[in-house]
């Protein structure tokens, strides 16, 4: 028996190689029995430990990338202590990254469908080589069976593969180091996608390094999904400069919630690009989210990276405003990673970079960035993936993004507060946010309104009472004024019968003429209804009604 063994950041992940090599193993040695594990690096060590060594096996089977490498390395060296007889076969990535290999570990490179004869014969005799290089493969059909859905799969994110490598070269990305794309026949994707549909999976992620590397390909299969996807929802990682005027017209048609793209930034600096062989149109490409975000149906993910080469302070700063100002959802302001085998690594001291010895190798420091300002920025980071990626405070960035103020300096700002607090070292819940927030405001000309559009922001997000901190007048002596000076019937709101209902169930907020502009709610000052229906659109909120004067 073969034991295929994958340790996933969480539960609900999967791990598309997993099942690779399942189907490899099966096409090659049919009448080899295969358990299949699906662990993850948050599991308890030593449960994990002994339900590997428990069953007897003729190998054992990882994939070994960037999130599992520590965790896996302490298991293949324990393993070898209690099973030096039994084969580890470690391949991925990260494989040929691991160090002080015992005896009995063989290191597979490359993909498992261009393996050759030899491997097979080797692990099917007991004769394994210490390592095995196989070639790309130019044919990699879907390794899911059916059974899978209600097994492996139930309640796990499905990933889904139309396409291998990517057009671009950047030197920072493993997929830099194999050349060129290989394409899936489409009628072959369409069949394959068919039957992943028809399981009804949470979620289908399409793992292609650029899926609109192709925008006729992709118009092709974006419009394939509109009429078979039957409720499933789809992420795609997408270049945000390759859209066509044909894309953007397919994707107002799209169902709210149906397609989810993750966006690549990077860096808006162009000479930062030019030195990781990235290649974008920089105003395209932020236009373009900005015109993406307008849709409010597909859920906006976009990526920037703290490290690169050529980066200062000043530009990062300047690249994180240009992608807020776009709109995204969701901002991941991640470190780079100086990967083995890639050209940021063969360029590191080059680049003067110095970056940590174990996985996943995140920069500590290059030529253009001191430790501490990389440490700075790092928190930067931080505080702006608390607060942003939420739907917490969407009024307060759009008036950020409305007005004269860089929003890098807002968060600079709000950060100092944050470190004041001791913020990063206790829960994030949206009242703590709220109060690092008020706090802020404190400091500030502009506070009332960032109070009423706190206020807002909360009661949307489907409170029933708002902090006291931002109470300015108790939800009853509202209610009281209101019933003395509603009408009895109001078209559109309440009749004589439900009036009483709707003064119960509805939350009251007083806004300024200023914030009610800011909203798009009004001109004057106005008292909101914040009502128990949920609002459309991608984020749902509570709706709002503008109550008459």
């Amino acid at each position: 028996m073969l034991h295929l063994i994958s340790l996933n950041c969480r539960y609900t992940h999967s791990c598309l190689a997993q099942f690779c090599v399942r189907a490899a193993l099966q096409k090659h040695l049919p009448d080899t029995p295969i358990l299949f594990s699906q662990l993850t690096i948050n599991d308890p060590y030593y449960s994990t430990l002994l339900r590997i060594s428990g069953p007897p096996t003729q190998a054992l089977l990882f994939s070994v990338y960037i999130w599992n490498h520590k965790y896996i390395s302490r298991l293949i060296t324990d393993l070898a202590r209690l099973r030096p007889a039994v084969p580890i076969i470690l391949g991925g990535p990260q494989a040929a990254a691991l160090k002080n290999l015992p005896p009995n570990c063989t290191v597979f490179a490359g993909e498992i469908e261009g393996a050759t004869a030899d491997f097979f014969h080797d692990l099917q005799a007991g004769t394994l080589q210490a390592l095995y290089q196989a070639e790309p493969s130019y044919s990699f059909p879907s390794p899911y069976q059916q059974e899978d859905f209600s097994h492996y799969l139930q309640n796990r994110q499905v990933y889904y593969e139309s396409s291998r490598g990517c057009p671009f070269s950047c030197s920072y990305c493993l997929s830099s180091i194999s050349k060129g794309v290989r394409h899936k026949p489409l009628d072959v994707v369409k069949e394959e996608l068919r039957g992943l549909i028809a399981a009804k999976p949470m979620i289908i992620k399409l793992v292609d390094r650029t899926f609109n590397d192709n925008p006729e390909r992709a118009l092709a299969l974006w419009q394939f999904l509109l009429d078979e996807a039957d409720g499933v929802r789809f992420h795609f990682e997408i270049a945000p400069d390759r859209f066509t005027e044909a894309m953007f017209a397919l994707l107002t048609e799209v169902p709210c919630g149906l397609f989810q793209f993750e966006i690549g930034i990077q860096s808006c600096n162009e000479q930062t690009l030019a030195a990781v062989k990235r290649r974008m149109n920089v105003g395209q490409a932020v236009a373009n989210i900005g015109r993406l975000v307008a849709l409010d149906t597909i859920h906006i993910h976009a990526d920037l990276i703290l490290g690169l080469p050529f980066e200062t302070r000043a530009s990062f700063l300047a690249s994180f405003n240009q992608v807020f100002q776009s709109g995204p959802h969701h901002i991941q302001l991640g470190l780079l990673k100086v990967l083995p085998g890639t050209e940021m690594q063969v360029r590191a001291d080059e680049f003067g970079l110095v970056y940590c010895a174990e996985p996943p190798y995140e920069v500590l420091a290059t030529r253009w960035l001191a430790h501490e300002q990389l440490r700075d920025l790092y928190e930067f980071c931080e505080c702006v993936e608390a607060f942003y990626n939420n739907r917490f405070f969407c009024s307060l960035w759009q008036y950020l993004r409305q007005s004269n103020e860089e929003p890098s300096d807002f968060f600079q700002n709000l950060l100092a507060v944050c470190q004041q607090h001791d913020f990063f070292r206790l829960a994030h819940t949206q009242a703590f946010m709220n109060q690092m927030l008020l706090a802020l405001a404190q400091q500030r000309q502009d506070k009332e309104l960032l109070l009423d559009l706190l206020c807002y922001d909360w009661l949307r997000c489907g409170h029933r009472f708002l902090p006291k901190e931002l109470t300015k007048t108790p939800q009853p002596i509202l209610r009281d004024r209101l019933r003395q000076t509603l009408p009895q019937e109001l078209d559109g709101f309440f009749s004589a019968r439900s009036r009483t209902e709707f003064l119960k169930q509805s939350v009251f907020l007083e806004l300024s003429a200023q914030t009610m502009e800011l909203l798009g709610l009004g001109n004057g000052p106005a008292m909101l209804a914040v009502l128990s229906e949920q609002s459309a659109g991608l984020q749902s909120f509570s709706k709002i009604a503008v109550l008459p004067s």
